[in-house]
């Protein structure tokens, strides 16, 4: 058995192991991969309570690569021979509730990753009919039977404790393919496919978000698909039809929110996946665009998409930034530079909500999404747009829709080759958006009105409740905690002791500070983005 061992060289933080290094053991039956370093309390415990009991234990699956890559695991999973009804009686605080051998045991953990840790039997899988779940499963004592069901080299492997070390069980040369970052299917790679139809696009979300490297728009992925594999989701793309559309989504939700999803998409293009899940977005592969675009519209999307993951982005920015021309291949009119795309916005907001609703996405996500797409042609030029068409697009779009517009834009710049994301217009754009969606400093903010005026002083409607309401507003914004009904009822009685000049006097005051309050808001509004 070959492998590599992981030396502890310092402390270890679990969540970025800087310090590991791979090193090859000697190539003897003897001497096993090991690691020198721990794993959580609560899973060892589960190890030790099983093998107490005089049965087999391991840690398997996913969990066992992350730990190999130094990650954090976001769950633990063990596989055994002992068979449920003796798992449950180990832990009594446990749940099964499937057809699979999988019992859920309860920790006191306080990480919710440790909560709950799945322990499964040992097992072999016989047909699937639905390309999705085992028709019928066996278990079995053997462990290197029960690796060979599952779908990936890197996902196949088992840890041991032996002697206070992890060993590393690996028949299927996972190490090696995790140290060369290959995503290789397990044995035969057409019969894995077609026993899970989902494995297509876990194979497409492992190869693009194990890649821990920075984005760069001309890298490479770091991790690449087995060319027999690659060959064999290609052939079998079309299974992926018998996948609920929740399932694909939420591989394809996985795919677009890592840093790599603009790789990942062109991916799921290059293995024919694409257009089972979202075909619409072919129809601008090759689709010249004009004058005021370097790129083809697939390409320029996939760059929006690259832009708005390597910022870190909401999910529905990168939908969104991936959707936005989506509508400009049906749309096309004439050729070259001159070539026109009237109404694209309006015809890809309606495709997008076509097609996140068969994806069965979120009823607020789509029309959140759909709106981005319909707005993001957004015009505005200092110049020529008042503050009363921001206020329209502010109404159009939602005010807490926004942020996400304006980074939708970002993308479809940088997509469309341009080296600034945010220039001078765009910044001027916050700035109106802030301005005009800021509440106006007004009587309207005290907590008393003109009728509590005439009420307490008992006088007719007449220029003496202005004066007074805007010498109360002064006091207030001077000093907030004073904008309490009872308090300002008693200065409306001591305002009413003064004249009528010395309460034009006081008002005209109180008006001149105010101004030179909003002039300083104003300023340091625009100081926030950099328009001074």
């Amino acid at each position: 058995m070959t492998g590599i061992i992981l030396a502890l060289y310092s402390e270890v933080d679990m969540l970025g192991m800087e310090n590991l290094e791979f090193k090859k053991p000697e190539e003897t039956k003897d001497n096993p991969p090991e690691i020198y370093m721990e794993a959580p309390k609560e899973v060892e415990q589960i190890i030790k309570k099983m093998e107490e009991e005089s049965f087999e234990a391991y840690v398997v699956g996913g969990c066992v690569r992350d730990f190999l890559c130094g990650k954090k695991p976001n769950d633990w999973d063990v596989t055994t021979d002992a068979k449920p009804g003796k798992i449950r009686k180990i832990f009594p605080k446990s749940f099964y509730e499937n057809k699979f051998g999988t019992v859920t045991a309860q920790t006191q953990s306080q990480d919710p990753t440790l909560k709950e840790i799945e322990i499964t039997t040992f097992r072999i899988e016989e047909k699937y009919t639905d390309m999705r779940h085992p028709d019928e499963i066996k278990f079995t004592k053997i462990l290197e039977e029960d690796l060979k069901r599952r779908d990936f080299t890197v996902n196949a492997m088992a840890l041991k404790k032996e002697s206070g070390r992890w060993k590393v069980i690996d028949y299927f040369g996972g190490q090696q393919d995790l140290k060369d970052k290959i995503i290789r299917a397990v044995g035969n790679p057409e019969e894995r496919f077609k026993e899970d139809a989902l494995r297509l696009m876990r194979a497409i979300r492992f190869a693009t978000t194990l890649n821990q490297s920075k984005l760069g728009s001309e890298q490479a992925l770091g991790w690449q698909i087995e060319p027999k594999t690659f060959t064999a989701i290609k052939e079998n793309s079309g299974l992926l039809n018998f996948i609920s559309k929740e399932r694909v989504r939420d591989e394809l939700s996985k795919i677009i929110m890592s840093k790599n999803a603009a790789e990942g998409i062109e991916l799921l293009r290059k293995t024919e996946l694409l257009k089972y899940i979202i075909p619409e977005i072919l129809e601008g592969y090759g689709i010249g665009q004009n004058k005021h675009h370097i790129y083809e519209v697939y390409e320029h999307s996939l760059r929006s998409l690259n832009y708005a993951a390597k910022e870190g982005f909401s999910q529905t920015v990168r939908i969104a930034a991936l959707f936005h021309d989506i509508g400009k291949p049906r749309t096309k009119r004439g050729e070259g530079p001159d070539s026109t795309f009237y109404g694209h916005e309006v015809a890809g907001a309606k495709m997008t909500l076509k097609i996140l609703e068969r994806l069965r996405f979120s009823k607020k996500e789509i029309e959140k999404i759909a709106k981005l797409v319909r707005y993001h042609l957004f015009y505005y030029n200092t110049d020529e747009v008042g503050e009363s068409s921001v206020r329209r697009l502010i109404r159009q779009v939602g005010p807490e829709n926004m942020g996400e517009l304006l980074q939708v834009r970002m993308a479809d710049r940088i997509g469309s080759g341009v080296p600034k994301a945010e220039p001078y217009k765009l910044r001027h754009l916050k700035y109106i958006i802030e301005k005009v969606s800021r509440d106006p400093i007004s009587v309207k903010m005290l907590k008393v009105s003109g009728n509590d005026i005439m009420e307490v002083l008992g006088i007719k409607p007449g220029p003496k409740i202005g004066m007074v309401l805007d010498i109360m507003l002064g006091e207030v914004l001077e000093n907030p905690e004073k904008n309490e009904a009872e308090y300002l009822r008693k200065k409306i009685k001591d305002l009413g002791k003064f004249s009528e000049e010395d309460l034009k006097t006081m008002s005209e005051k109180a008006r001149s500070a105010r101004e030179k309050l909003e002039t300083k808001k104003d300023e340091m509004t625009k100081k926030k983005y950099w328009l001074t």
